[in-house]
């Protein structure tokens, strides 16, 4: 059976001006441009209620890392209170959005996600020797990679919605 180890689980929360569209995009392109992750829309659901909308969107991305190793990290994106708004920025009017978001990343680490050493009992006890005394420090190096991914998501989306909300 395919290993999956979950690393990393964590989640940011922010309130204020920023546009949506925008951070869709810079996100998407983001994580695949830079974290080479191919990803997978999951789920994706409005809700509205008077002016505002309510956006749930769950993103799967796969990276396979060796024949051996692969990142899996799911991005959940919260968006509550979202309405549109108008701002004047250097003399002119932006059309643009206001809102509540909340952007969750699960890092998971998948060993022999081919399931190679499933075929019989021996291979499923060599794979534990394998792990354990073999390459044990690159299964460390490779969660050290997969957290660092994970909170680098993080720390874009927590910089992109500042920067937007300060314009």
């Amino acid at each position: 059976m395919v290993e999956k180890d979950t690393i990393f689980s964590s989640k940011i929360k922010s309130k204020g001006i920023f546009s949506f569209k925008d951070f869709y995009q810079f996100m998407y392109d983001w994580q695949t441009s830079e974290l080479e992750l191919e990803l997978a829309e999951e789920k994706y659901v409005e809700k509205l209620s008077g002016d505002t909308k309510e956006i749930v969107i769950e993103w799967k991305g796969k990276r396979k890392v060796t024949d051996y190793f692969q990142f899996e990290i799911k991005t959940k994106y919260r968006i509550t209170q979202l309405k549109n708004i108008e701002i004047t920025q250097n003399g002119k009017k932006i059309k643009t959005n206001e809102g509540d978001a909340e952007i969750a990343v699960k890092g998971t680490l998948i060993r022999d996600y081919k399931g190679k050493f499933e075929t019989n009992a021996l291979n499923k006890f060599l794979r534990s020797i394998y792990e354990k005394w073999v390459i044990s420090s690159r299964i460390d190096q490779f969660e050290e990679k997969l957290i660092g991914n994970c909170d680098e998501i993080l720390s874009q989306a927590k910089a992109y919605l500042d920067l937007e909300g300060k314009r």
